[in-house]
């Protein structure tokens, strides 16, 4: 089993932030995970389909797709396509952190 470490910041102010301040928990799923998935081993973005991300959270496609925006406005998360049909590139941010 290999561990997280994940930012104290996540916990202690982004967690009650998107759930109890935004009510997203989908949100805070779908970032911790992306984060476990991109930082969490190093890298810096990866590809992954909303169906991967169905799967791999838990969450519903629609449910995903919300989450996704809506880290996208807070400027959590930066997601990149080559083309319209293109697998997207999802890099986690952290703007705490300067």
């Amino acid at each position: 089993m290999t561990m997280l470490s994940i930012d104290p910041h996540v916990v202690d102010v982004l967690l009650p932030d998107l759930i109890g301040h935004d009510k997203r928990p989908s949100s805070f799923v779908l970032y911790l995970w992306l984060y476990a998935m991109t930082k969490g081993v190093g890298r810096k973005s990866a590809h992954f389909s909303y169906q991967m991300l169905t799967d791999r959270t838990g969450l519903s496609k629609r449910a995903v797709q919300r989450a996704v925006d809506h880290l996208k406005e807070r400027e959590l998360v930066r997601v990149q396509r080559k083309s319209a049909t293109a697998v997207p590139e999802y890099a986690v941010t952290t703007p705490w952190i300067r």
